[in-house]
């Protein structure tokens, strides 16, 4: 184990069509905080792409820039990863932060590349906390992105809701640091937050452009991951409805 810019985008995306959520309940969010400087990192990132297989789980790769010193900058870092991290290890209160690492629904943690102890977490967060108990309907039509949330009592306070766009599948050469030589592929990238809306509970309706979403990323963008989160003391807690849909 090891102890978060984004260019412009011009892809062709398919908006004339309805593409809903997938069918089904969500068992888990799965956030993977990696980096390409983290020699114990490649078999987690093989594992999520295995994980985001199955319907009930969305699995995300959130990589981080501080293994950058160590001679390779990870190509597809976000700074705002390894601040989400971070601000994980504070609401749970025990400051674990290392690479690979899995948050799971947003309150419990997981070596990333221990695929039992992932389902374990997946467990645990379902029986420590009532995670995704808000249906969540994302659609993309005519160029842009609907959210439409249900009227619940789960809120407590304000949620925020985030659209993520994510690659599916990614190749990069490392040619320095601790996975220098080797050509490794990260599956299920988050390129970019967009804060869409803040929401109390009530029933509700929420719209962006697509390309304001997909604004400033470079490289294609495979679909879009809506997440509704709890947000204690402003940093992320229990994730409280999740869903993806498909841009091509």
């Amino acid at each position: 184990m090891k102890a978060g810019p984004v260019a412009v985008l011009f892809t062709a995306i398919s908006l004339g069509a309805v593409h809903p959520a997938a069918a089904g309940e969500t068992r888990a969010v799965i956030e993977l905080f990696t980096s390409q400087g983290c020699s114990s990192c490649p078999p987690a990132d093989k594992l999520l792409g295995e994980l985001a297989h199955d319907p009930s789980l969305i699995a995300l790769s959130l990589p981080v820039d501080y293994w950058d010193y160590l001679g390779w900058k990870d190509t597809l870092a976000l700074r705002g990863h390894a601040l989400r991290q971070r601000s994980y290890a504070q609401t749970r209160g025990d400051r674990a932060v290392y690479t690979p690492q899995v948050v799971v629904n947003g309150v419990v943690h997981a070596l990333g590349s221990d695929k039992a102890a992932i389902q374990k977490a997946i467990a645990d967060s379902r029986t420590e906390a009532s995670p995704l108990v808000v249906p969540v309907s994302l659609k993309v039509q005519d160029g842009r992105v609907t959210v439409t949330l249900p009227d619940t009592d789960k809120v407590d306070g304000l949620a925020q809701i985030w659209l993520c766009p994510v690659t599916d599948q990614i190749p990069v050469k490392i040619e320095r640091g601790e996975n220098g030589g080797h050509d490794l592929t990260y599956y299920d990238v988050v390129r970019r937050w967009v804060k869409l809306a803040q929401w109390s509970g009530k029933a509700e309706t929420f719209s962006m452009t697509v390309d304001d979403v997909l604004k400033g990323i470079g490289g294609e963008v495979d679909r879009i991951a809506v997440l509704v989160q709890k947000q204690p003391d402003g940093k992320p807690g229990l994730m409280l409805g999740a869903a993806e849909a498909k841009l091509k």
